[in-house]
C-alpha cells in the first residue's frame, strides 16, 4: 500500500521540479535564438527580410524611448480590459448560478459576443464611441470577457452534489451557498479563465488598434508596428513584436504564480506530480 507523501517530501519534490520548469524552456529558447542568429548570418539574409536577434535587441535598445510610451499604452488597455472581464465575468457568472432564468436569458448574448470576430465589429465600435481609448478598451474587453464567464460558470456548476445536499439540509441561504460552497469550487476555473483572458485581452488591444489605424502620441504598439511597416523598418517591427510577446508571457506567468499561491495547498491542479 502506497504511503502518503508528507508535506516536507512534497516541498522537496516541488523545489527540485522548479529548476527544471525554468531551465528546460530557457535552454530550448536559447537554442532557438542561437539557431536563428546563425541561420541569418550564415545565409547572409538581409535585415529587411529577416533581422538577426542581436539586431532586434539593438533596435529595441535604440528605439526604446519611442516604443516605451506605446508599450505602456497597450499595457493600460490590456489590463483595463482584463480587469473589466474579471469583475463583470465573475459577477455575471454568480448571477447565473443564483438564477437559472437569468442564465437562460443572457447567456446567448455572451455567446454572440464570443463568436463575432472583433475585426468585424471594431470599425462599428470606433464609429459609435468618440474616444479611441474607450473604443479599444471595449474591443479588448469583448475578446477577453467570455473565457472568464464560461470557466466561472462551469466552476460554479461543478460543486460536489453531496455538499449541495448538505447545504440544503441545513437550510443555507443563496448567499451562504454561493460564498461557502460555489466560490471555492469555482476558484480554479476562474483562475484558468484569467490565464486565457490575459492573452486574449492583449490580442484584442493590438488587433483593435490595427483596425483603428490610430496615430499620434496616445497610441500603442500596433501603431508602432504599422509605422515601421510603412517605412520598411523590419527590425523595429520585430522589436515591437518582442515587447508584445514579452508582455503576454509576463501576464501568463503572473497568473500562473497567482494560481499556485491560491491553489497549491489544496487543489490537485497545482500539486507537483509524485513520479
Amino acid at each position: 500500500m502506497r504511503q502518503p507523501v508528507s508535506g516536507a517530501v512534497r516541498t522537496g519534490l516541488a523545489s527540485r521540479a522548479l529548476p527544471l520548469r525554468v531551465l528546460l524552456p530557457a535552454a530550448v529558447l536559447l537554442a532557438a535564438v542561437l539557431g536563428w542568429e546563425a541561420a541569418v548570418r550564415l545565409a547572409g539574409i538581409p535585415h529587411y527580410i529577416l533581422p538577426a536577434p542581436s539586431l532586434v535587441l539593438a533596435t529595441l535598445a535604440d528605439n526604446f524611448d519611442s516604443l516605451a510610451p506605446a508599450w505602456l499604452y497597450t499595457v493600460k488597455i490590456t489590463f483595463g480590459a482584463l480587469l473589466l472581464s474579471a469583475v463583470l465575468g465573475a459577477a455575471l457568472a454568480a448571477l447565473f448560478a443564483m438564477s437559472r432564468l437569468v442564465e437562460l436569458s443572457l447567456f446567448p448574448f455572451a455567446i454572440v459576443l464570443q463568436v463575432t470576430p472583433i475585426v468585424a465589429i471594431a470599425p462599428l465600435i470606433l464609429i459609435y464611441v468618440d474616444s479611441t481609448t474607450a473604443a479599444l478598451l471595449l474591443c479588448a474587453w469583448i475578446v477577453a470577457f467570455f473565457p472568464v464567464l464560461s470557466n466561472t460558470v462551469i466552476g460554479l456548476r461543478s460543486a460536489d452534489p453531496n455538499l449541495r445536499d448538505l447545504f440544503t439540509l441545513y437550510g443555507a441561504s443563496r448567499w451562504q451557498r454561493l460564498r461557502l460552497l460555489l466560490v471555492p469550487s469555482a476558484l480554479p476555473h476562474f483562475l484558468a479563465g484569467l490565464k486565457i483572458a490575459g492573452g486574449l485581452s492583449l490580442i484584442g488591444a493590438v488587433v483593435a488598434e490595427f483596425t483603428a489605424g490610430a496615430a499620434g502620441r496616445e497610441t500603442g504598439l500596433a501603431s508602432r508596428i504599422l509605422e515601421a511597416s510603412f517605412r520598411t523598418e523590419i527590425p523595429k517591427m520585430f522589436a515591437a513584436l518582442l515587447l508584445v510577446s514579452l508582455t503576454g508571457v509576463a501576464i501568463f506567468a503572473g497568473f500562473n504564480l497567482l494560481s499556485r499561491r491560491l491553489l497549491g495547498r489544496w487543489h490537485a491542479s497545482e500539486r507537483e506530480p509524485r513520479g
